[in-house]
């Protein structure tokens, strides 16, 4: 009696139809990974362009930049410390609330709580960032002004809060989802121990999805540093060396947002500049990735 072979299928028509999907996938991961090698490469390409002009000394040590006036000065660092900034202003927003939303929603909310509230918090994430942007523009600026009277129109604290509102519903998910997969005998186990419901919140399923936890807010770090619209409309255009919240700043993004949509020639000096930031760009977000990486694996706990 033939013995048939499982692993493959019997059917011709079947056989050829898993080869094609399976050549699909294929193509599909590598035009991924073909589409993010070039995007490497014409930084990589336009960067070296501009350091052939520029002292990379000087764009590492100067404390002005000032590439588009006829005094040219292309130190980074304005730019970096407003991105920094805004980033860290976002933080301390998005963390704490996105935080304490994931712990109520995962240890605290019933389903049918949780069924209403998730998909609400959710929709701040579909809201066009252009229209968060004149929200604090429009807004929470005048809003601040009263008590800050010396708030700048321009400013990174409003850029900061509105990107951190933004950013709630990322860490709150994703920390969500991470709290949601602790196994419930952990739970049970500290309840028969006599703990109370927020103590098993916060000392038993928080630090059991630690990991998880680490990577929304890496996530959610990597986002407000790429972010363009809120602090192009918000923050200012006006590059300086400051961590003052209340004046005028510009981030990289914002940058490449000016170069990108003025009359700066091709091949100039100053269309370079674009490149040269959009790679520290670049490597802020790829240094995140790789810390998250190692945090995950790190801190991440692993259940039968």
């Amino acid at each position: 009696m033939a013995i048939t072979d499982l692993r493959k299928p019997a059917n011709p028509v079947r056989a050829f139809g898993e080869r094609i999907i399976q050549i699909l996938l294929w193509a599909a991961a590598t035009v991924s990974i073909l589409t993010t090698a070039g995007i490497v490469a014409s930084l990589i390409v336009e960067t070296i362009a501009f350091f052939s002009e520029v002292s990379i000394i000087e764009f590492l040590t100067d404390t002005e930049w000032t590439p588009l006036f006829a005094n040219q000065r292309f130190g980074i660092w304005p730019l970096v410390s407003a991105t920094v900034l805004t980033s860290a202003i976002a933080m301390l927003v998005a963390v704490p609330f996105g935080l304490v939303a994931a712990i109520f929603l995962s240890e605290f909310a019933d389903d049918r709580v949780r069924r209403t509230i998730k998909p609400i918090l959710e929709i701040l994430a579909g809201i066009p960032t252009v229209v968060y942007g004149y929200f604090a523009l429009t807004f929470v600026t005048p809003l601040l002004k009263n008590f800050i009277p010396t708030l700048s129109i321009f400013n990174s604290l409003s850029a900061g809060l509105v990107m951190g509102v933004m950013l709630i519903p990322i860490v709150a998910s994703l920390s969500e989802d991470a709290l949601s997969a602790v196994p419930n005998s952990l739970r049970e186990a500290a309840y028969g121990l006599g703990s109370t419901r927020f103590e098993v919140a916060v000392r038993v399923v928080f630090p059991a999805a630690i990991s998880g936890v680490i990577a929304s807010i890496v996530l959610a770090f990597s986002r407000a540093v790429g972010e363009t619209m809120i602090v192009a409309i918000a923050a200012g255009q006006n590059p300086r060396l400051t961590f003052d919240p209340t004046v005028p700043v510009m981030t990289m993004t914002s940058y490449i947002v000016q170069v990108s949509l003025g009359d700066t020639p091709y091949g100039s000096l100053s269309y370079h500049t674009l490149y040269a930031v959009g790679f520290t760009l670049f490597l802020f977000t790829f240094v995140l990735n790789i810390f998250s990486y190692w945090m995950v694996r790190k801190f991440r706990e692993v259940y039968d």
